[in-house]
């Protein structure tokens, strides 16, 4: 049984890894997008319109939300002293 139970568990790493990933908020914006595709079927010229600007949205969100983290401060780390010793000139 627990072979089955860690086959079955890397499984779902693997499929939450592929779809969730690094960020989220791609798997919310597909989900709405499709969600408002079925919603929009019988008005082809509102959906025309609608489903680029909200991907469009998520995108320009996606976008903010990372150039925020990038300019955040990583936080330091006392780094190991090097066994070698710098050159003397």
């Amino acid at each position: 049984m627990t072979v089955l139970r860690r086959s079955l568990r890397a499984f779902g790493d693997f499929w939450w890894d592929f779809l969730i990933g690094d960020s989220p908020e791609f798997v919310l914006a597909t989900g709405v997008i499709i969600a408002l595709a079925f919603l929009l079927d019988e008005g082809r010229l509102v959906a025309t319109l609608v489903l680029p600007l909200v991907a469009a949205a998520f995108l320009l969100a996606s976008t903010y939300r990372g150039r925020k983290r990038a300019t955040a401060p990583a936080p330091q780390e006392d780094a190991p002293a090097s066994p070698v010793s710098p050159p003397t000139v």
